[in-house]
């Protein structure tokens, strides 16, 4: 399952996300995983999950990135949700809408197959930004 949390810069998707975690590090009772590009949320995001700063990996490209999704399950099978925050931003290369589909898509086929839940944040206007990322809203 995969949510994605969109809406212009300064809306609040980075305070909803760490909410989310807060609540989800309280209740659930696998592992809750948080990715974000720069070291902005250590004081914000509970220690009880694991925080990992994507500047640390150079996250070039959509495949690296699937790997490296695929790695944090091989290491940990008790990994429940996975929090990234400002997606788009994570690539050294744009991202645009079509591309965001896909990596939403591949989420979501991933964390269906191994019962992973995505909550993802992304900087964008929810209402041009198609029906195959619309359905993660």
């Amino acid at each position: 399952m995969v949510k994605l949390i969109m809406g212009p810069k300064g809306t609040g998707k980075t305070k909803a996300l760490v909410e989310l975690v807060k609540q989800a590090t309280e209740k659930e009772n696998g592992s809750v995983v948080c990715i974000e590009k720069d070291k902005n949320l250590t004081f914000d995001v509970p220690y009880t999950a694991r925080l990992i700063h994507a500047s640390d990996y150079n996250f070039g490209s959509m495949e690296f990135f699937e790997g490296f999704i695929s790695g944090l399950h091989a290491a940990n099978y008790d990994i429940t949700h996975v929090f990234i925050d400002n997606l788009l931003k994570m690539f050294d290369e744009a991202i645009d809408i079509k591309t965001l589909a896909k990596i939403l898509d591949t989420l979501d086929a991933f964390g269906e197959k191994e019962g992973i839940s995505f909550t993802v944040t992304a900087t964008g206007d929810p209402e041009t930004a198609g029906d195959d990322v619309k359905k993660y809203l």
